[in-house]
Parts: C-alpha cells; sequence; structure tokens
C-alpha cells in the first residue's frame, strides 16, 4: 500500500513541499512543475523517493497494525464483543490512535524526504552550500549538526497533523465505503469504490490538517540553515509576514496527490490483505 502510494503520488507531494517551503519562488502547480523540470530534469520530481519510500511503507505498516490493535481497545471502551463491526465514527477514532505510533517512524524519514526534495531552492537561496544532495549526506548532515535526536525536528507538528488528519482520513475512508456498500457487506466492494473511497479520505485528511503540515515542511526543511522556533513559533510567523494563504501554498498538488495516491493505497492495501487471508486460510 506504501509503495502504490509514492509511486503514484511523488511528483506531487514534491510540487506540495517546494511550494510550501518557497512559496514566493513559485506562482502555482504548473509554473512548479515548469521550473523544477527546466532546472533539474524529469528526475527532480523523484527526489527523496527513497526515504519517502521508506517512510510510506513503514507509516503504513504500523499504522494498519496498530489500527487493527486499536480497533479492539475501542471494542474495550464501548464495551461490545471482539467481532462486532465498528461504526465509521468508531472505526475514525481507531486510525486517530493509530496514527500516534506511527508518527514516530514516520518523522526522520519524513524529515530526510523534505529536505532532498528542497535542496535546490535551499541552494538558489545561499542557505546552504551545494553538495548535499544525495539521502547519505543528509543524513550525515544531521547527525553531525544534532546528532539522532535531530531527525525528530518537527515531531510535534507531524503528531498534531496525523492524530486528527487519520481521524477524518479512516473516518471519511469507512464513510465512502459505506455509502459504496449500501447494505451490503464492504469486503464485496470492487476496485473503482475502493478506489474512489480512499482518495476520499485522503481528501478529508489534507484538507482538515494542510496548514499544520506547511508549519511541518518549513521547520524540517530551514532547520537544515540553522535553529528554527516551534510550532507556534513558525506559525506566528508565517502567518505575520507572509499571511494566513501562505499556510495553503501547494494545497492544488496536495489535492490531486491525496485524491490518486491514498486511492492507490487503500486499493492495493484491501486487495493484498485479502490475497494474505486467502494463503493463510488454504493452510
Amino acid at each position: 500500500g506504501g509503495t502504490a502510494c509514492v509511486v503514484t503520488g511523488q511528483p506531487f507531494d514534491t510540487a506540495k513541499v517546494k511550494m510550501q517551503t518557497f512559496p514566493d519562488m513559485y506562482k502555482g502547480i504548473v509554473d512548479c512543475f515548469v521550473k523544477t523540470y527546466k532546472q533539474v530534469g524529469f528526475r527532480g520530481f523523484y527526489k527523496g523517493t527513497t526515504p519517502a519510500l521508506v517512510a510510506n511503507i513503514a507509516e503504513n505498516s504500523v499504522l494498519f497494525m496498530c489500527y487493527g490493535f486499536c480497533q479492539q481497545i475501542v471494542r474495550k471502551i464501548v464495551g461490545v464483543d471482539r467481532k462486532t463491526k465498528l461504526s465509521d465514527l468508531q472505526n475514525a477514532a481507531a486510525g486517530s490512535f493509530a496514527s500516534a505510533f506511527a508518527t514516530l517512524v514516520l518523522c526522520p524519514t519524513e524529515l530526510v524526504k523534505c529536505r532532498l526534495q528542497t535542496m535546490h531552492e535551499m541552494q538558489l537561496s545561499g542557505k546552504i552550500m551545494q553538495g548535499h544532495n544525495t539521502v547519505w549526506s543528509v543524513v550525515k548532515g544531521v547527525l553531525q549538526k544534532d546528532g539522532p535526536l535531530g531527525f525528530y525536528r518537527g515531531l510535534s507538528s507531524t503528531l498534531l497533523r496525523e492524530v486528527p488528519g487519520y481521524f477524518f482520513f479512516f473516518g471519511g475512508y469507512e464513510l465512502s465505503r459505506t455509502f459504496f456498500a449500501s447494505g451490503r457487506s464492504k469486503d464485496e466492494l470492487g476496485p473503482i469504490p475502493l478506489l474512489l473511497s480512499g482518495g476520499f479520505g485522503g481528501s478529508c485528511l489534507w484538507i482538515a490538517v494542510y496548514p499544520v503540515d506547511c508549519v511541518k515542511s518549513r521547520i524540517q526543511v530551514l532547520s537544515m540553515a540553522g535553529k528554527q522556533t516551534g510550532f507556534m513559533g513558525t506559525f506566528a510567523n508565517i502567518v505575520k509576514n507572509e499571511g494566513v494563504f501562505a499556510l495553503y501554498s501547494g494545497l492544488k498538488p496536495t489535492m490531486i496527490r491525496a485524491f490518486l495516491a491514498n486511492g492507490a493505497l487503500f486499493l492495493a492495501y484491501e486487495y493484498s490483505r485479502k490475497l494474505m487471508m486467502n494463503q493463510i486460510d488454504s493452510y
């Protein structure tokens, strides 16, 4: 699921991070794509793909594993049998709990990904020197400058994004599946309803938490050039100097990516899960 998400959405994610961190450099999504292609070529859209793959595979593995555990916790809290189907709202709460665990593996890899995606802009603006454009050079730079804890820059803003965001993510997904199932079992849904449900869930997540993600990207990227203020300081600084709309820089590529990538994520997740369950049942 994580792999499908990255392969589908990485170019749009790259545009999102560039536009969030350097909104003055780009007039919009088309301008960002054209300039990136002219300056770095097609490979520029896939900068940070390796840490993005690691991040998404790790995050979604932990997320969906913990989602199952958290569903059982929700069942205990509401006092129902472990085989009872949860409501869409209860599933959303379970997904929100699960995201807190996923954040711990996501934050370090996302920091490396965001820095690689904006390396060209950081060099253009004179904030860093040339040459730090590989995964290893970024990892080594973080370790030398801040030590292992440096990988957790932006942890509080990542948590602020993930916990409420995944409530809307799983809530939107389950609500949409309920709509398409219309009385049937959700497990009987075909690929198109699953794609649309995943896309709807992803769209709900990003609409709800986009300003938080913008602050997170700024903290993780600009901390390369020096110590950054915390979440509230960065948030206040953006609003004061650039206006509220700066918090929504890069929203368009994010929404395109959210629908495509999360549709692919849930489609791959549901079908790979069914395949594995069938393999287990055959034994």
